[in-house]
């Protein structure tokens, strides 16, 4: 068989990798991610790695398409696709997290079925099902609503609609629902996407604190990697389909996690309190993980493990409270493996900052390094960061440009080109800002304030100050032009970046093109506005 795991180098994708390095039917692996492993050590010296971003801006339909062609090349010839990638962290960036695991796993889909592959396996999650009020255990039939004020959970429940939808067209879709995913691999990852830089991750080692606040009447369930990986190798082997609830025999409660933590010492309180307790330490960033997660944990119903049992022979070989021992250990020792996700914590607190919270000059410098980053450690951030928002800027003023020469220019026969060509920067400002976004490299704020700044004025000023000279609108088409020049040298750059940014570079191609484009349309209108300006 051959495979391809999107999100390999994720704790699911790693722990995968274990699992099937070895499998004798598993002849080819493909690892797809944003990002490369720091090291191709095992496991993922297994796979044959492309960089492809499921996460990738789309403001128009074929920016979108662009993106599955990306995926559909790699799917081609595969027997099937495992779905992995997801977004936990930046949680305060709802776009971005919808457009990386909604809009990805539709891509993800599309791309299968346009590479003709015959089976896909899809990380679903237990955050997939609608809230219940009692411990009674429930199969694969329960709804999957979600939990409404859960964006994993909303997530979860749309990409389930997704899963449909791709079945209703032939695919086959097998979807996993495992518990909260715990192994010795993911210790620094876990803190990181949860607790964040402020809280020292040595208090959560087993047996140190001296008693343990946790919220009364809380129970879930965990899963090792390894049983999860497991599930997935069997379901890839059989081609299975449907849904499958993954989790550990047992249901831990407050008096098991206070007897992994504290020998037992702890102290119940109202969820209610404890979430707004949350809320404001989330909201003063002195906790990377919302008060969604523990509404979804007060909330999700217990699952029967039976049909992954007896379909697929699967069988958990961890219990439940020596996971969350192994999970606990890792996270104090700041554990991981050599892949960006899951990198080891070298230095406390900056290695602690959640994905998204890292600024350009910030207070947290070390959270800036590449390692920590959505971008791959061969491609120098800093330069992109600069460049991006350098370009960023250019477009703001480039739009506000074109605006104005369209404005006072709109009694002459120059008008339907220029305010075509400024609403199209406009356009290619907006996804600039998606893209900015989307690589995590922050605009350069004080900069968009002062074209922001330029721009009302000039429009001002355009709207009260007459043509002065018949040079004016040469003048002004000569300045547009300019700026687009130094407009189209961004987008070519973009184009040889694309593939080591895991970015389809047919997008950028477009965008070069329209540039092209508008250059050649203000050299007609220059001259014209010369011939007219010239004319005795």
């Amino acid at each position: 068989m051959k495979i391809a795991i999107v999100g390999a180098t994720g704790n699911a994708g790693t722990a995968l990798l274990h699992a099937l390095k070895d499998e004798p039917q598993i002849k080819e692996i493909t690892g797809i991610a944003r990002r490369y492993p720091h090291r191709m050590v095992d496991p993922y010296s297994a796979a044959t790695w492309q960089r492809i971003d499921v996460a990738a801006p789309a403001l128009e339909a074929a920016d979108d398409d662009d993106v599955i062609d990306l995926l559909s090349s790699a799917f081609a010839g595969l027997d099937a696709v495992v779905h992995l990638a997801w977004l936990i962290q930046p949680n305060r960036s709802r776009r971005l997290l919808r457009r990386a695991n909604v809009d990805g796993t539709r891509r993800v889909v599309e791309a299968c079925l346009r590479a003709g592959v015959p089976h896909l396996v899809v990380a679903s999650s237990v955050g997939a099902y609608s809230p219940v009020a009692d411990d009674q255990p429930r199969d694969e039939q329960w709804q999957t609503g979600g939990i409404t004020t859960s964006h994993y959970a909303v997530d979860k429940a749309a990409q389930e609609r997704v899963l449909t939808a791709g079945e209703e067209q032939g695919l086959k879709i097998a979807r996993l629902r495992p518990a909260l995913i715990f192994d010795g691999e993911a210790g620094a990852e876990v803190t990181r996407l949860f607790f964040g830089a402020l809280i020292p991750a040595w208090l959560l080692k087993p047996g140190r604190l001296p008693i343990v606040p946790l919220p009364r009447g809380v129970r879930f369930q965990v899963a090792h990697g390894a049983d999860v990986a497991d599930a997935y190798r069997r379901v890839i082997l059989q081609g299975a389909t449907g849904a499958f609830n993954v989790a550990a025999d047992e249901v831990l409660t407050a008096a098991d996690v206070a007897n992994v933590l504290d020998r037992g010492n702890s102290v119940p309180l109202p969820p209610k309190a404890l979430r707004s307790v949350m809320n404001l330490a989330w909201h003063a960033r002195m906790l990377a993980a919302d008060p969604g997660w523990l509404d979804m944990a007060m909330s999700v119903p217990v699952m029967d493990t039976s049909r992954a049992q007896q379909e697929l022979g699967w069988k958990p070989k961890h219990r439940a409270a020596q996971t969350l021992e192994e999970m606990l250990t890792a996270v104090a020792h700041g554990a991981g493996a050599s892949s960006g996700p899951l990198r080891p914590r070298e230095e406390w607190p900056v290695d602690q900052v959640p994905q998204g919270s890292a600024r350009p000059g910030g207070a947290v410098g070390a959270a800036t390094d590449s390692k920590a980053h959505r971008i791959d450690v061969d491609v120098d951030r800093w330069a992109v960061h600069r460049y991006l928002a350098d370009h960023l800027t250019g477009a703001t003023a480039g739009a506000a440009r074109a605006e104005r020469a369209a404005l006072r220019q709109r009694r002459t026969p120059a008008a339907p080109t220029l305010e075509k060509i400024a609403k199209q920067i406009r356009q290619e400002e907006k996804y600039l800002r998606l893209l900015i976004d989307t690589l995590e490299v922050r605009p350069l704020r004080y900069r968009q304030a002062a074209a922001w700044l330029g721009e009302k004025f000039g429009n001002l000023s355009a709207t009260t100050r007459p043509q002065s000279t018949s040079l004016d609108p040469a003048l002004d088409v000569e300045l547009l032009r300019s700026a687009i020049i130094g407009k189209l040298g961004g987008w070519q750059t973009l184009i040889r970046l694309a593939p080591q940014l895991g970015l389809p570079a047919q997008t950028f191609e477009r965008f070069s093109q329209r540039g092209q484009e508008q250059i050649r349309q203000l050299d007609e209108l220059h001259d014209s506005a010369i011939a007219r300006a010239l004319r005795s």
